[in-house]
């Protein structure tokens, strides 16, 4: 990869291709007929997820850990590090313009999330999540009372769609699968399911808020830091921003070795 690996030109056809698979998974989640087999299929996911939970063992604590508020943060630090890992995914001089670029991509992912609520709140489309609909639905909350009083465990939610938490892992893996090859793909993808999987076996969304709402998320603001000079024009003016302290940093003893700060 060369120090442009990062896309500085307007992509008009892929960037058109971006919203199109958006708007369509999105009418598909709208149009009846399809809802129907979206229904469908987030009733068929939560159950299978969600049934062992009632059982109050090992499935269940794993389970209950992994929505811990806490547990999410962890999750970060490891996509963190996947990231800033030098010559993992990215070259030891690529890493900190990946970085920038992919801050970009989730700023544009929250400006877009808050255009988004407005639009689904306005069209009434929002909804409580499965564990507060279906009955009989297994409570990591009740089973696990005192972690939830200590940790503040996600189970539920009075507005689930769309997915923010899958959003952010889902536009992580999609910005990391432009650059990731082999077994490095799988790992980022096994990052985010593994992610993703707490707030559906709890019940805190429905599958159809990450692969409908989140994936819909996702892919305009990857359009649109990506396929247009925005993610690269954006990390250039960060890198030109942080030199000084960078500059500094790259003195240090220890942080000094660290690709983010050397650039190398």
């Amino acid at each position: 990869m060369s120090n442009t690996f990062i896309n500085s030109q307007w992509r008009p056809r892929a960037l058109l291709a971006c919203h199109l698979l958006a708007a369509l998974l999105l009418l598909s989640w709208l149009w009846q007929p399809t809802r129907d087999l979206w229904d469908g299929l987030d009733l068929w996911l939560f159950q299978l997820l969600n049934d062992p939970v009632h059982a109050a063992g090992l499935w269940a604590k794993v389970w209950a850990i992994g929505s811990m508020r806490p547990v999410d943060l962890g999750v970060g630090v490891v996509m963190l590090a996947v990231m800033l890992k030098a010559d993992l995914v990215f070259q030891g001089h690529q890493v900190r313009r990946a970085l920038f670029a992919f801050l970009t991509a989730l700023l544009a992912l929250l400006l877009l999330r808050v255009g988004f609520a407005e639009l689904v709140k306005v069209m009434g489309w929002q909804r409580p999540s499965a564990s507060l609909v279906v009955e009989g639905s297994a409570r990591l909350t009740e089973l696990f009372p005192d972690w939830e009083e200590r940790w503040d465990m996600k189970d539920s939610a009075s507005r689930s769609f769309p997915g923010d938490h899958a959003s952010v892992l889902l536009i992580w893996a999609l910005f990391m699968s432009f650059f990731a090859r082999n077994w490095r793909l799988l790992l980022v993808w096994a990052i985010a399911v593994i992610g993703m999987l707490p707030r559906l076996v709890a019940g805190a969304h429905w599958g159809s808020d990450a692969f409908v709402g989140g994936v819909f998320l996702s892919l305009l603001a990857l359009a649109w830091s990506c396929y247009t000079p925005l993610g690269y024009r954006a990390s250039e003016w960060l890198e030109k921003v942080t030199l000084p302290l960078t500059s500094r940093l790259a003195k240090l003893p220890l942080l000094g070795r660290m690709s983010i700060v050397s650039g190398r």
